[in-house]
């Protein structure tokens, strides 16, 4: 067995709209034989794996998955479902999964949820490897693999502050977007976007983050405010720490100036030579030291979120309690071999380390490892409180003082800090600091949520919940309007139409199509942007008001959707094109796919769904929130009945668009008033109208908005560059178009026919990866269409071979009778269409489906001015003979 490819979706997508793994794999020899019939190797996997009793498979049911075991079942399908145990067993909460033939015999696809992405991927290789140790019969140190994972987990997990933000985020509605393999998330989309990272947020300013990372200037800064904190002072040599020592006088703390996590941090420290361990002990984590003043007391972190104290805990160093019996040493294994601790930030308390501060701590107390403490002897391992060393929490948020929890809102603005920690010490926080000679010895940027959600005493609070309600407020919005347009055909107009309407209303809006990625109409990235890497991109962006996205098939079966959930979606048609690839072979499969769109939007959005397609009915099947129907016929029974429903629709009736809602009727527009349809010529773009108004009708736009921008929408190289533009060449017209299928191409030839040409001249031709039936389909219209025709090929082959595609096309148009003489074959796009312009005579109207739009343009261009500059030339010389 080997992985042949891993994708990842991160997004909804065409198997779920759960993050998914899909792995394609080779079973090789192995998929003519059930599990069962494999020596051993049900009772191996079982063995490993004893969860996989428990799974459910197909049959609904606890224990249907070993019931199809040991009726027999195929080694991909077990795969699928041992990846998912290893999942559970490393404790992530999955249990989706599908595994279908990609190519037969033996090239499976296995599609699986996960949580950690890293970890995803490797349990996949981890159980194929285990798969291929048994059947080689070979050892497996499962132990060892598991363990391995776990690391890995750890490793690429959210950190338990992120998580806790991410998960209330999620169950406010809040889009979450994970930003690489950190602990960044990105929350909303566009203007409204946010950014955290841990507790850190992006309001704070860089100039703030730093202050507080340098203990003294915080200090200080404090200390202007009125604010209690320790006496001290920076030093950067032994003796001037030893004077400063004795200038406080003892007992001191000695730590780093900018250290983190109670790193290098010396407390009650009483003798000069004390005074020069720690100093070097500081020094290894900062060029500068600070001496200051030993407050005695109780360790308290205060959490400021926004203007109140959201969570306060006492906090203690780790520790151990003796028994009479154990070694320290051994003290501190029992002690980690705890369910509640682990590595890092792996679970609510920290494993403690029995490593060199420790010693030093230990040699402190006039002790080592091996000393066996008494009965309820207790043993302290290190001089900080920090969870992250080992220490333990109580929460006490209800025990802090009033006075105490202003002094620390007042000390978080001081520092221009939205989320603080609060590190105070003082014998009882109940009682105002001033009272007990209590201080704020430090502050942190980003403190941690661990000690607040997991203490180990007392009530979890959900500080989370507290930083996503000062981000976000009730009421507050958290995402930009969001439309996401998929199709065969209109998909580029229909999304362009969109947020040209958008920004007549005064949005800044941000647009992803065939053509770019564009803000507020400026193109920021060129080329085709209609997949999920764009979409994130764009609704990252904070400058933006509106957000439409054109969605293509391809984007959505190779990563699905670049966002959660739209307000719109929209589905212009479904027609024959790109069949045949990435197991999309019947206009079913298709369909398929492009409903994801109208699935993905929020229970008080709209799909909108063209009534006229023949898929209508199976997509009103699959939205799941209020549809808009749209339709050229007003008599179509399915917008009907939509309407006797008292539901939304827009439809034309005696050449005007109308909209419907709840029997209400209003009139919008005449057909003939909106330029892109050529005063009602131009049906396929009528569609896209409506389409559109639909969109915008389910964003709850004004219909004098919407009138606006239909009229001022043109069908020109600015607002709807490549889509039945033509220019004036004098004596005859080019149009270019990108008619890539039979559909597309079907439209154009409706067109053109409502037109007066003395001849149509046709530059065609047809992608490469479309089927032969599809190519020779699409050349006997073009057959029917054009009395000349130049044949071209695009610059991608897209996997055939030169000449093979504009071969197909000539057969098929010459078998339609078309004289040969009539017909010529020009491999180059360019090269087709200057020939087609030159050979031009008066009266022609020269149709170009292209694949490179700017370079169609700027031959048209040359050419034009050219043509313009030898009329003004031979105008001359009849003036001059004259």
């Amino acid at each position: 067995m080997q992985i042949l490819d891993i994708q990842i979706f991160s997004g909804r997508n065409i198997y779920s709209h759960k993050p998914v793994i899909k792995v394609l794999a080779d079973i090789g020899e192995l998929y003519k034989y059930p599990t069962k019939d494999i020596k051993g190797f049900n009772e191996k996997i079982l063995e490993y794996l004893p969860g996989l009793k428990k799974h459910y498979c197909s049959l609904g049911y606890e224990g249907g998955f070993l019931e199809r075991l040991n009726e027999g079942t195929y080694i991909g399908h077990v795969a699928e479902h041992m990846i998912i145990e290893i999942q559970n067993m490393l404790g992530y909460d999955v249990h989706y999964g599908k595994t279908r033939v990609e190519r037969e015999p033996s090239v499976y696809y296995i599609v699986y949820e996960y949580i950690n992405e890293r970890c995803g991927i490797e349990c996949a290789r981890t159980i194929f490897e285990i798969i291929n140790e048994i059947l080689n019969n070979e050892e497996v140190d499962f132990s060892a693999k598991l363990e391995k994972l776990r690391q890995i987990a750890v490793e690429y997990d959210l950190g338990p502050s992120t998580k806790a933000i991410y998960v209330e985020a999620k169950k406010r509605g809040i889009p979450v977007t994970r930003i690489g393999n950190g602990s960044i998330i990105q929350l909303g989309y566009g203007k409204y976007s946010r950014l955290i990272q841990a507790s850190l947020t992006d309001s704070p300013s860089c100039i703030s983050v730093d202050i507080v990372s340098n203990k003294d200037i915080t200090k200080k800064i404090l200390r202007d405010y009125m604010i209690p904190v320790p006496d001290g002072d920076i030093t950067h040599s032994v003796e001037g720490a030893i004077f400063t020592a004795k200038n406080i006088g003892f007992p001191v703390v000695v730590k780093p100036l900018d250290g983190n996590q109670g790193k290098g941090v010396t407390v009650n420290v009483n003798t000069e030579e004390e005074v020069k361990i720690a100093f070097m002990e500081a020094k290894k984590y900062s060029n500068s030291v600070l001496v200051e003043e030993y407050i005695n007391g109780n360790d308290y972190r205060l959490l400021v979120v926004g203007n109140k104290v959201s969570a306060a805990a006492e906090r203690r160093p780790p520790f151990v309690t003796g028994d009479g019996i154990h070694t320290i040493w051994e003290l501190v294994e029992i002690e980690n071999s705890n369910e509640l601790r682990g590595v890092d930030h792996e679970k609510p308390l920290t494993k403690i380390k029995l490593d060199d501060l420790a010693k030093k701590v230990l040699h402190s107390q006039g002790c080592d490892e091996n000393y066996i403490p008494k009965d309820n002897e207790v043993i302290f391992l290190r001089y900080n409180s920090n969870i992250s060393t080992g220490g333990t929490a109580r929460d006490c948020t209800e025990e802090v003082h009033p006075l105490n929890a202003e002094l620390a809102v007042k000390a978080a603005k001081a520092l221009g800090l939205d989320i603080a920690g609060i590190d105070v010490c003082c014998e009882d926080i109940s009682k105002p600091l001033y009272e007990q000679k209590g201080a704020i010895i430090e502050v942190n940027a980003s403190p941690g949520l661990r000690m607040h959600i997991y203490p180990s005493a007392g009530e979890s609070r959900n500080v989370a919940e507290d930083i996503i309600n000062m981000m976000f407020p009730e009421g507050k919005e958290h995402s930009i309007p969001i439309v996401s347009v998929t199709g065969t055909n209109g998909k580029t107009t229909t999304t362009r139409l969109i947020a040209h309407v958008l920004k007549v209303q005064g949005k800044r809006v941000g647009m992803t199509t065939t053509s770019g990625i564009y803000i507020d109409g400026q193109c920021l990235m060129k080329g085709d942007n209609t997949g999920s890497v764009s979409a994130r991109l764009l609704l990252s962006n904070k400058t933006i008001d509106a957000a439409v996205l054109e969605t293509a098939r391809g984007g959505i079966i190779r990563k699905g959707l670049g966002y959660d959930l739209a307000d719109v979606g929209v589905i212009t048609n479904i027609s024959e094109d790109h069949l045949g690839i990435d197991g999309v072979n019947t206009l079913e499969d298709l369909a398929f796919v492009k409903s994801l769109v109208i699935e993905a939007v929020k229970s008080d959005g709209y799909a909108v769904i063209n009534a006229d397609d023949k898929f209508a009915d199976y997509f009103l099947k699959r939205a799941r929130s209020e549809v808009i129907l749209f339709s050229k016929d007003k008599h179509n029974p399915l917008l009907n009945n939509h309407i006797e429903q008292g539901k939304m629709a827009v439809f034309i009736e005696n050449d005007e668009i109308i909209m419907i809602n709840k029997g209400i009727k209003m009139h919008l527009i005449k057909v003939q008033d909106i330029p892109i349809t050529f005063s009602g010529m131009l049906e396929c773009n009528i569609e896209n109208c409506l389409a559109a108004v639909s969109a915008l009708l389910g964003l709850n736009m004004p219909l004098e908005i919407i009138e606006r921008g239909l009229k001022t929408f043109l069908p020109d190289t600015d607002l709807n560059a490549g889509r039945f533009n033509i220019f004036n060449m004098g004596e005859f017209k080019v149009m270019l178009d990108y008619g890539h299928n039979p559909a597309g191409i079907q439209e154009v030839v409706k067109f053109i026919k409502k037109l007066e040409a003395k001849r149509f001249v046709g530059v065609v031709g047809m992608p490469g990866d479309r089927q032969d039936s599809s190519i020779s389909k699409a050349a006997r219209i073009c057959a029917g269409a054009f009395d000349r025709l130049y044949i071209k090929e695009d610059s991608d082959l897209r996997g055939r071979d030169a000449g093979e595609v504009a071969q197909i096309f000539y057969d098929a148009i010459i078998k339609c009778g078309v004289p040969k003489e009539n017909v010529e074959i020009v491999y180059s796009e360019g090269k087709a269409l200057e020939k087609a312009i030159l050979d031009a005579q008066p009266g022609d109207f020269i149709v170009m489906f292209y694949e490179d739009f700017k370079t169609s343009l700027d031959i048209i261009n040359e050419l034009r001015a050219e043509i313009q500059n030898n009329n003004v030339k031979a105008e001359e010389m009849v003036q001059n003979v004259g």
